[in-house]
């Protein structure tokens, strides 16, 4: 009986937003009187920083600084239509639907703006500090705070967008059959190293070293940080999670989430991740969706690094002690 190392490599692609299309998402934008804007979504945050995206988005897109942009997502009920915060779709289809509401409200800042310093709107640029200045001349500005006042009590006007993105729905072609069930794809790829243990089946996740190609990263800290985090829930699918701890069949299961297993602190293996940019001709500033994809390859990594250690193949999740046990046994008996 012996500890024995394996080493598992897997390799995935992911599409973003929903297979086939025709998922829409809608937005609005609007300024207040003080020049802030107000960005309002169906699409909720579900912690994994979609607000702090769609308020970076919104702010280069109109020219102004993250923090005088506001993302709302409190009511789907009075807020724009979305199809929901699922199939790794947040930042790729809200995405897009605020740059096309920004750039509405863009234009019409830029033409009060104009109004104010009798000039043509097409002639006017921002400096991404809350100013609009004439180009090659500028020490003729006007402030977005101003032009926002001069909006709401001089000039009647709402400064105000809305923006609306959907892939169309693809079918087949009757010639060929053929769809397209996405317009672009995130990949992965993930090896895995560990020990396994073939007297009493432990299994000990070693290393988890991945690269994931994600399109552009928006705010390259929180990708970094929901790779990790997708990285860690990988191998907790592999090893540890189920509803069904107990055997020989679900009579024998837990009754409540005490006794569902998942890797802590001292469980989880030295994580390694790489960001690879390869910007999407559709995505948001060339974003694709990593939010599913990045908890995917560690699964057969890991389930590859076992067979690559012991000889046996498991084929249902999660890898346990025992299911490693039972298929060594079957091997030798054979």
């Amino acid at each position: 009986m012996a500890i024995r190392r394996g080493r598992g490599v897997a390799a995935i692609n992911y599409p973003t937003g929903m297979n086939l299309g025709g998922d829409p998402t809608q937005a609005l934008v609007h300024s207040t009187p003080t020049g802030n804007f107000m960005v309002t979504l169906s699409s909720v945050d579900l912690g994994q920083g979609m607000k702090q995206i769609m308020a970076q988005i919104c702010a280069e897109t109109i020219g102004v600084p993250t923090d005088r942009v506001v993302v709302d997502t409190a009511d789907t009920d009075t807020g724009p239509h979305c199809m929901g915060t699922f199939a790794s779709r947040g930042t790729h289809r809200a995405g897009n639907a605020v740059i096309q509401a920004a750039r509405e409200a863009r234009q019409v800042m830029l033409e009060v703006a104009a109004e104010e310093l009798e000039v043509n709107a097409s002639d006017l640029e921002t400096d991404g500090q809350g100013n609009i200045l004439v180009k090659g001349a500028p020490q003729k500005s006007i402030s977005i705070f101003d032009v926002a006042l001069s909006a709401h009590f001089k000039r009647g006007r709402s400064i105000s967008g809305r923006g609306m993105f959907l892939i169309p729905r693809s079918y087949p072609e009757k010639e060929t059959g053929a769809m397209k069930p996405s317009t672009c794809y995130a990949h992965a790829c993930t090896v895995a190293e560990v020990e396994v243990d073939d007297e009493t089946g432990e299994v000990t996740v070693l290393t988890v070293k991945n690269v994931f190609e994600i399109g552009r990263a928006l705010n390259p800290k929180m990708v970094e940080q929901q790779l990790v985090g997708g990285s860690w829930m990988g191998v907790s699918h592999a090893l540890y999670e189920t509803t069904e701890p107990y055997y020989p069949n679900r009579d024998h299961g837990g009754t409540d989430f005490n006794q569902y297993l998942m890797p802590g602190p001292g469980d989880l293996a030295q994580t390694e991740i790489i960001v690879l940019e390869r910007p999407s001709a559709d995505g948001p500033y060339g974003a694709k969706g990593p939010g599913e994809m990045c908890a995917n390859p560690q699964i057969p990594a890991v389930a590859n690094a076992v067979f690559d250690a012991v000889g046996v193949r498991i084929d249902t999740l999660p890898i346990t002690p025992e299911r490693i046990l039972r298929a060594l046994k079957a091997q030798a008996s054979n």
